[in-house]
């Protein structure tokens, strides 16, 4: 074969090749043949001629479960009053009060007292927690805030003594308080947290100390305008007689007073700072708190997993400071479980409103006929079915979770608190990115009209979009 012939095969497509590129052109110019279905099948022009009826009453008792009657007492309540409800537009100062008024009427004047479900029942717990989210997501947080984060942390690394002290306060809102672990250079990586608690054995005290600015608490929700309370995660740190002198036995929680009970102002060596204006949640009034040398008393030691004696001997039913941590974190998991379930009910409300307005919502349509509704259009469908559909597996795949997280807290199995902690770090990240990104889905569903701030999707969205971070960050979360 001489070379030129050799050149000029590699340069041109064989004939098989041409013969296919014919083919598949021919495809987009001639319309098929007509689909031989089975008498089973059949070809659909739209939705809409295939209409089903559905049980809304049934399917909606269902979804809602045993404890709809206490999420429909708290609408009834919002609902019958206007000054509580939150308006489209609304300053930082302004959010922020009437996110404390709202609390205080869930708890003084509804009625709704939701401490006792933290451990009791965690499934109505989180009922009251997505119905109160509804009204309001800055609402939804700050009440989660207060309940399951210092409550918990209080109802969980406790004992009975502080039950016993601090429960009342708690529930009534009396001691409204902060759950202060994140620090300013550390959020996922707990135990790399700097702040110290140590121990004076002469005067029987924690002296808890900001060591550096990297140490600040930071992002902490209640402290910047009502927080009475904090508990502050810190590591423990034991005088010895040996040459090193002191002993660190790792982080543990400590419930240090930040706010004059009477007069409001900050105590002594606690310096509180604003966090300021954020993309969302405006309404929950989040700082930064730095602690000089402020002395508490032993007892304000959260001591379930570990104590300290009066002569400052350390004392744990767990050998090492990893064990402990670790019990620690796993009581703290309820946080987790909450932003998921939460994240669904944020994704219900926004679905429903898009659905709905496609429904309603006529574009184009057949010469000289009426405009079609643009839910039937596939484009339309595409978006917005299968976001439907996960909605409903999301629904009930949370549902899951809150039914194994409160056989946790019965029970103590370990195998279900390694099944939750997995669950729950694996739905928190996966439901909440999902979440986000369907906000938007939804609001470009709902055209120029879905821009309106009365729409709520740009609220949702902002308020949601934190989901991601806090409680676990989703690329960290997805690892474990």
């Amino acid at each position: 074969m001489e070379p030129s012939q050799t050149v000029e095969d590699e340069s041109q497509p064989s004939i098989a090749t041409v013969t296919r590129r014919i083919q598949r052109l021919s495809l987009h110019l001639i319309p098929l043949p007509p689909l031989q279905c089975s008498p089973q099948l059949d070809m659909l022009t739209c939705a809409k001629a295939n209409k089903q009826e559905v049980d809304v009453a049934s399917l909606s008792s269902y979804m809602r479960g045993k404890h709809r009657e206490i999420q429909e007492k708290i609408f009834y309540f919002f609902n019958s009053r206007p000054d509580l409800q939150t308006p489209t537009e609304i300053s930082m100062k302004e959010h922020r009060e009437l996110c404390l008024r709202q609390l205080l009427g869930l708890v003084r004047e509804a009625k709704i007292k939701p401490f006792r479900y933290v451990v009791e029942d965690p499934a109505k717990y989180f009922a009251i927690s997505e119905a109160v989210g509804s009204i309001d997501i800055s609402l939804g947080i700050k009440f989660g805030v207060q309940y399951s984060l210092w409550g918990g942390s209080v109802l969980n690394l406790g004992t009975k003594k502080h039950r016993d002290k601090y429960f009342d306060g708690i529930d009534n809102l009396e001691y409204l308080g902060c759950f202060a672990m994140t620090e300013l250079h550390h959020g996922s990586n707990v135990q790399g947290l700097q702040t110290v608690a140590t121990f004076d054995p002469i005067t029987d005290e924690f002296i808890i100390d900001t060591p550096n600015d990297g140490a600040i608490k930071w992002w902490i929700g209640n402290a910047a305008v009502h927080g009475k309370f904090a508990t502050v995660f810190a590591r423990l740190v034991l005088p010895t007689h040996d040459s090193k002198g002191v002993s660190d036995m790792g982080v543990h929680a400590f419930i240090v007073p930040i706010r004059d009970l009477k007069t409001h102002q900050p105590l002594p060596g606690i310096e509180i700072n604003d966090c300021g204006h954020k993309i969302g949640l405006n309404g929950v009034d989040n700082g930064a708190l730095r602690f000089r040398s402020v002395r508490i008393p032993r007892d304000n030691l959260l001591n379930r997993f570990g104590d300290v004696t009066r002569d400052g001997k350390y004392t744990s039913s767990l050998p090492t400071i990893n064990k402990r941590f670790a019990a620690t974190l796993g009581e703290l998991v309820g946080g987790r479980v909450g932003l998921a379930h939460s994240s669904v009910g944020i994704l219900k409300i926004a679905v429903i409103i898009a659905v709905r307005y496609s429904l309603l919502r006529q574009q184009f349509g057949p010469p000289k006929q009426p405009e079609v509704s643009i839910l039937d259009y596939q484009s339309q469908q595409h978006k917005l079915m299968p976001m439907l559909a996960s909605t409903y597996a999301f629904h009930f795949a949370t549902q899951y979770l809150v039914e194994k997280y409160s056989e946790m807290k019965k029970t103590h199995d370990e195998q279900l608190v390694g099944d939750v902690h997995a669950l729950s770090a694996g739905l928190k990240s996966y439901v909440t990115s999902f979440t986000a990104k369907s906000l938007s889905t939804c609001r470009e569903a709902c055209g120029g009209h879905g821009y309106a701030a009365v729409n709520r999707f740009g609220t949702l969205r902002n308020d949601h979009d934190i989901f991601q971070t806090f409680e676990g960050d989703n690329t960290v979360l997805l690892q474990q």
